[in-house]
């Protein structure tokens, strides 16, 4: 189904905007921000650059929009792990999902986020911040579902959530950029489980 979300009356727009979208995902997914133009997106979104513009904004916006949607979907391990019952079983479910991810069949190696922080530096500060605030959101829910496991008794009363949390959250970058150098899924899978077996105990 074609979307008509915010065209103007008596001209819809002649393209599918999801899909649109889920095509400019895939190419900043697997070249970088700094790796494809405007006509690049365009043209494997399959519209012009004025549609574009149009119905996504500039790269810049494009860019959170894909991000956006990156998150809700392939990289939705992220929040999903959360609902685990342990906290090792969050920590394992959230690196493999890490994993399937950075080594998703017949998809760009690696993860659209990670590629993105290593750009930074050359980004414009709207776009930085985007990315900042997506990390920060996601150490903030880590956090707090490992301080609700010390409540819980499933750690140890002298855990810290914020190390733990960013300790995921730094295996899971390095998991993805070896991912992009071709690492395979089963090795990366070994380093998953290396991960979790040094999980503190409860």
């Amino acid at each position: 189904m074609v979307s008509r979300q915010g065209a103007p009356v008596g001209r819809p727009r002649g393209f599918d905007v999801d899909e649109a979208l889920e095509k400019a995902m895939l190419v900043f997914w697997s070249r970088g921000y700094d790796g494809v133009s405007l006509s690049d997106l365009a043209r494997a979104m399959g519209i012009t650059k004025t549609s574009l513009y149009a119905a996504f904004g500039n790269k810049d916006e494009l860019f959170q929009k894909a991000l956006h949607r990156y998150s809700e979907g392939p990289a939705s391990y992220a929040v999903d792990a959360l609902a685990e019952p342990t906290s090792r079983a969050v920590a394992a479910a959230y690196l493999m999902g890490s994993v399937r991810t950075s080594t998703w069949p017949g998809g760009p190696a690696g993860c659209l986020s990670t590629q993105a922080f290593m750009a930074a530096g050359h980004l414009e500060k709207p776009l930085r911040d985007a990315l900042d605030t997506w990390r920060v959101e996601n150490r903030a829910r880590l956090r707090a579902r490992f301080a609700r496991a010390i409540d819980e008794g499933d750690l140890p009363a002298d855990a810290d959530p914020d190390v733990l949390a960013r300790y995921l959250m730094t295996t899971a970058d390095g998991l993805a950029v070896q991912a992009s150098a071709g690492a395979t899924r089963a090795e990366l899978e070994q380093v998953a489980h290396a991960a979790v077996r040094n999980w503190p105990p409860a």
